[in-house]
């Protein structure tokens, strides 16, 4: 997948996780960062959206099969547990998908910022 259709793909979940404007999607190695209020809670990653987890985030994603970002560098797979891979059904649910985004803002840490000022404004219709 391209840097850009990873862009656009990155984008239309920030568009419905959120209104249009309060997550900034920005490059993240080969693919694009969510981001809110500095705090980065997901990225795109080869036509996948991943989600930081907390450990009932991890537990939940680990029940519906999800796995942790992995790849490889110096000959060695490296993973990431702290970013998950969303299942489908949360992808296609766009109120569980507002939801666990919202609980993967909390699970993020932020320089300067409480977690409850953080949280993400929801509009289903937007």
């Amino acid at each position: 997948m391209s840097s850009e259709a990873t862009r656009r793909l990155a984008l239309d979940f920030a568009g419905q996780i959120a209104p249009a404007g309060s997550i900034d999607v920005r490059r993240f190695f080969g693919g694009s960062a969510l981001v809110r209020n500095g705090a980065q809670f997901g990225f795109v990653m080869k036509g996948m959206l991943y989600l930081r987890v907390d450990d009932a985030m991890r537990a939940e994603f680990e029940a519906d099969g999800s796995e942790p970002f992995s790849y490889r560098a110096a000959g060695r797979e490296v993973t990431v547990r702290r970013y998950y891979a969303v299942p489908a059904h949360v992808i296609d649910d766009p109120a569980l998908l507002h939801a666990y985004s919202q609980r993967a803002l909390h699970a993020t840490p932020t320089a300067g910022h409480k977690l409850s000022d953080t949280m993400l404004a929801f509009n289903p219709s937007g």
